[in-house]
């Protein structure tokens, strides 16, 4: 019958909230998964800065009902209200959030009825930390899925300005406010002097990009970039797509994925 498409009841996707630890820091987040069947595929869905996992719950859902064993989670120190795991946002930064990633990874992998096979994604600051561990762990990822991924926070660190921040970056504070949310100078330093091109090229899997034509916070041409980049990539420009989708933007995304995430029916009865 080809692909497997076909969407499972909402009554037949088991809910429930898990944790794992990074460091002496506690993960919560939600594990969402089909009722019936073992060895599932894994997916995880990362959200992005200042978010938190209900921002990244409908791709959740949508890949669970595909068939994944799938889960969204908050990264510690990194959701400025809701967020429910630990740590401070001014302990943050993008590679203290890949170990949270790596953290989760482990976790979901070790439980008695999910497979090996990982589909990682990740939305805006979540797609470079999840490029960043698909890089890092290749023979663990089996595809990658990056919606808006904030490429340009190394080059915004160099450059004292990021997003609603400003600062020197020769030295950057202590601490210091982005819009709502207070950072740590580990923040900026922890990126300073990374080549995010050069940080994720290493991954030769399948990848999804996609990204809006009026992002106003990652310009498009990091995405375009990084398609360029990969050796396996596909990249598409949701037309009028913001950073961040919604509405009929978000419909297409999500019907794109399901297109890139759809498993062979041999694999669901496995």
């Amino acid at each position: 019958m080809g692909l497997f498409s076909v969407f499972q009841k909402e009554d037949t996707i088991r809910r429930r909230e898990f944790s794992c630890k990074r460091d002496n820091l506690t993960i919560r987040g939600t594990e969402y998964r089909p009722a019936q069947g073992e060895n599932l595929p894994v997916a995880i869905v990362c959200h992005g800065f200042m978010a938190f996992q209900d921002t990244v719950r409908q791709y959740t859902k949508t890949l669970a009902r595909m068939g994944y064993a799938a889960y969204c989670f908050d990264f510690c120190g990194g959701c400025v209200i809701r967020g429910k795991s630990d740590g401070a946002t001014t302990d943050m930064s993008v590679l203290t959030e890949v170990r949270d990633l790596e953290a989760v990874i482990d976790y979901v992998q070790s439980l008695p009825y999910t497979s090996g096979r990982l589909l990682l994604m990740g939305c805006s600051q979540g797609g470079f930390v999840s490029a960043l561990v698909a890089a890092r762990h290749p023979e663990k990822v089996e595809k990658l899925v990056l919606f808006y991924p904030a490429l340009c926070i190394p080059d915004d660190a160099r450059a004292g300005k990021m997003m609603f921040a400003r600062f020197d970056p020769s030295d950057p504070p202590q601490r210091f406010r982005c819009g709502p949310m207070k950072l740590g100078r580990c923040y900026p330093m922890d990126v300073m002097e990374l080549d995010p091109f050069a940080a994720i090229g290493g991954y030769s899997g399948p990848v999804l990009i996609v990204h809006g034509t009026k992002d106003k916070i990652v310009h498009p041409d990091y995405a375009k970039r990084a398609a360029e980049t990969y050796a396996n990539a596909q990249l598409h420009m949701i037309e009028k797509g913001a950073h961040g989708f919604s509405g009929k933007r978000d419909a297409q995304a999500i019907g794109i994925l399901k297109t890139f995430a759809a498993l062979q029916e041999t694999q669901m009865q496995s």
